[in-house]
């Protein structure tokens, strides 16, 4: 893919310009970037190996792992490399690879959490039909549905890239490329596909926020009149995924659902819903879930691997 205008590279401006403060941040994101990995990777392998695998609960966990591992990897590395540098530089077409990647990851995830939320709208609404309803072959459908949905959502997205000539500068102001960045670089009037962006991005992540905080405000009216501790006990099972969704979906929101420009706020943001929330979403789905505690400890136990060691 190479540009009309022969632009054949984009310089990216960063967080910031001074060295001790690159120098702090190349520690802190590295050391994010080991935990947001070991952490998933945990999470992943303890399901895989336990039998929570069979419940459909745990079954987009899984996936929601491995999604937050492959979306920050499309990102972090690079961002943290060049901490280390003085010219930040990112080719045309790897910079086209990464708006791509980040959002049909960010898409997917968007989709596995959406799916999360009616798994637990059926757990709690409709417990008798739940092993019908959500079935193993239900579970990858709504999964490979995920993953069909996102790539037809980043390849509309690279197509309206690919469209827009560069004239120059070239310079990003931001961590790495992403949609509304490059629209302030294009040399034509950006308006109308400022607006598809906002329609095919910041309208389908609000309509999804909105959904899925439906379901938890029907799970909450399901037990309207229930004792106080009916409410607690649904709020304890849900918790978790309201937190995680409000940690993806309010960065994720303020960034594209309003017109399409940019504010250095949005490297803050845009840090958050890529390292950060992926890094604690292992500490959150485990802090208050037995379960999960259970299959990590059983997992990754001592005795566990001891015992491994004397098999083979």
């Amino acid at each position: 893919m190479k540009n009309r205008n022969n632009i054949t590279e984009f310089i990216l401006l960063g967080l910031s310009q001074n060295h001790d403060v690159q120098n702090l941040c190349f520690i802190l994101f590295s050391f994010c970037y080991v935990v947001l990995l070991m952490g998933n990777l945990i999470i992943m392998i303890s399901i895989l190996v336990s039998q929570l695998i069979d419940q459909p609960t745990y079954y987009f966990l899984t996936h929601l792992s491995l999604i937050a591992v492959c979306y920050t990897s499309t990102v972090t590395p690079k961002l943290i490399s060049d901490l280390l540098i003085e010219r930040k530089s990112i080719s045309y077409n790897h910079c086209l690879i990464q708006v791509f990647t980040m959002h049909l990851f960010r898409a997917i995830e968007i989709f596995v959490l959406t799916g999360m939320a009616y798994d637990r709208y059926v757990a709690i609404c409709k417990p008798l039909q739940y092993q019908v309803i959500m079935s193993r072959e239900r579970c990858n459908m709504m999964v490979l549905s995920a993953f069909a949905w996102a790539t037809l959502h980043s390849f509309s997205q690279i197509v309206l890239m690919i469209l827009l000539p560069f004239c120059g500068p070239n310079e990003i102001n931001h961590s790495f490329c992403d949609v509304y960045p490059l629209l302030e670089l294009a040399c034509i009037d950006t308006q109308r596909v400022g607006f598809l962006v906002i329609v095919s991005s910041g309208m389908v992540v609000l309509m999804v926020f909105i959904v899925v905080m439906g379901s938890y405000t029907m799970i909450l009216y399901t037990f309207h009149g229930h004792s106080f501790e009916s409410h607690r006990k649904a709020l304890s099972t849900c918790g978790s995924h309201i937190t995680v969704v409000i940690l993806f979906f309010g960065p994720v929101l303020f960034i594209y659902i309003r017109p399409a420009t940019t504010f250095w706020e949005d490297k803050v943001f845009a840090l958050f819903y890529t390292i950060t929330a992926p890094m604690l979403n292992p500490f959150i789905y485990t802090l208050k879930n037995k379960d999960m505690k259970n299959a990590v400890m059983n997992t990754w136990s001592r005795k566990k691997f001891l015992r491994r060691k004397l098999v083979f």
